[in-house]
């Protein structure tokens, strides 16, 4: 497979690439690690525009009709996926004679490879395209993507794409607000592989990301509308967890006694797997760091 093939067809396929590392290492140049999975959004307006109708805003008005919704835009999602993206991708990698398969689970797609070599096992042998259809992924706008090669091999030239990406400020605000859930619940529920979102918050805040999202009041309270809505949680003790208030000064980048333990070792766990590109500080730096987001983001 060329280099840019799978970004060219995403883009022309449904548009958006949503709020992941893939897009702040590739796009927007922020962070400096691997990135196993690529975060993919369908424009809701486009697969459930009968659902939302002419309401204009595309949030569902009541929980059960979040759950409707829910349930219908993963049914299409899971479908397309199967029926569309998994057979160009396999068609794609067969005509390359690629070492890799593509396969579907639910709305998920898998791209299984032959590694080159194995590392501790923290990172499987696969590339996870994970969609969603919940959002319309904007903020937005077209990046330029070149090959990682390119910059080291002047004589060999590579193929480029220009997807649509969500802004840098949104996924901003979108990491920063799963990272006060973890502090809340004291456990992740995106799976493992989750003390790259801290890692990533200190990056977008040394690029001067976090301070423009940050000023964005507007984009901090649409995240908030949104989880509110499609990503309810709870704390241990059955609160619901405000993300508005998340966004309007009461944001925690810092978690507690055991959940602390816990992001430390799948920190560690990163570091030993060699996913950093470039020099990486201690977890206590990494916290203080973090902790000096939190005041400015909750003083501001």
């Amino acid at each position: 497979m060329r280099p840019g093939d799978l970004l060219t067809c995403w883009k022309r396929t449904f548009g958006w690439c949503g709020p992941c590392g893939t897009s702040l290492s590739k796009a927007y140049g922020a962070i400096q690690r691997f990135s196993e999975d690529v975060d993919l959004t369908y424009d809701i307006r486009a697969i459930a525009g009968d659902l939302i109708g002419d309401g204009g805003t595309p949030l569902p008005t009541s929980k059960s009709q979040e759950k409707k919704w829910s349930k219908e835009i993963r049914t299409r999602l899971a479908d397309w996926v199967t029926t569309e993206v998994v057979p160009r991708l396999q068609l794609d990698l067969g005509q390359r004679g690629m070492p890799a398969t593509a396969r579907a689970e639910g709305d998920k797609v898998f791209i299984d490879y032959t590694p080159l070599v194995s590392g501790t096992g923290y990172v499987p042998p696969a590339v996870m395209l994970e969609f969603g259809a919940r959002s319309t992924g904007e903020p937005c706008e077209l990046r330029t993507v070149q090959c990682d090669a390119a910059a080291h091999l002047s004589g060999v030239e590579f193929p480029e794409a220009t997807p649509r990406v969500m802004r840098a400020e949104r996924t901003f605000w979108e990491k920063a607000t799963a990272i006060h859930v973890y502090c809340g619940q004291g456990v992740f529920r995106g799976g493992d592989r989750f003390a790259r979102h801290w890692h990533d918050v200190t990056r977008l805040d040394a690029a001067g990301f976090a301070d423009s999202a940050i000023k964005d009041t507007a984009l901090a309270k649409a995240v908030a509308d949104h989880k509110s809505i499609f990503f309810a949680e709870k704390s241990p003790d059955g609160e619901p967890i405000d993300y508005h208030a998340a966004v309007s000064g009461g944001l925690r980048l810092v978690p507690d006694d055991g959940a602390l333990a816990r992001l430390a070792t799948d920190y560690q766990h990163m570091i030993d797997d060699g996913l950093f590109l470039d020099e990486v500080e201690s977890f206590d730096a990494l916290l203080r760091q973090c902790q000096a987001i939190q005041q400015k983001a909750n003083a501001a």
